[in-house]
């Protein structure tokens, strides 16, 4: 992991995106999915965000949810929440690179629609997205 100058970011904003393994704004930081066991939370997650100076702070684009089920480790709740990490992360990609998700005044934007503030709802069943 490497965090970016505050001069780096500005010169791209609204160009560089990344992926937390939470659902943001919950767990910034590290050790995701060990905090979100510990505080005893039903499901945890990943966003793909864009990237502002406030470290896992920038506006959610989209979020997947995975459940968080009796016994699970911080292990085993990290490999389920890679699978969906894995869908989320190229499919903001590609509408990035279709010129179908923008970044104005400080909100994303899917086709000319604002996101919820915890960005678009991912799940299996809207892949075609």
């Amino acid at each position: 992991m490497r965090i970016l100058t505050p001069v780096f970011v500005n010169r791209f904003a609204g160009h560089i995106m990344n992926i937390h393994p939470s659902l943001l704004p919950k767990y910034p930081g590290l050790h995701t999915h060990q905090r979100a066991i510990d505080a005893g939370d039903h499901a945890a997650g990943a966003t793909v965000h864009f990237v502002t100076s406030d470290l896992d702070g920038g506006p959610a684009i989209i979020q997947a949810e995975v459940p968080i089920n009796s016994g699970d480790t911080a292990d085993i709740l990290a490999n389920r929440t890679l699978v969906q990490e894995h869908q989320i992360y190229p499919l903001a990609a590609q509408w990035f690179c279709k010129g179908r998700l923008t970044l104005n005044n400080g909100a994303p934007h899917l086709d000319g629609n604002a996101l919820p503030e915890t960005g678009f709802p991912f799940s299996t069943a809207n892949t075609e997205q």
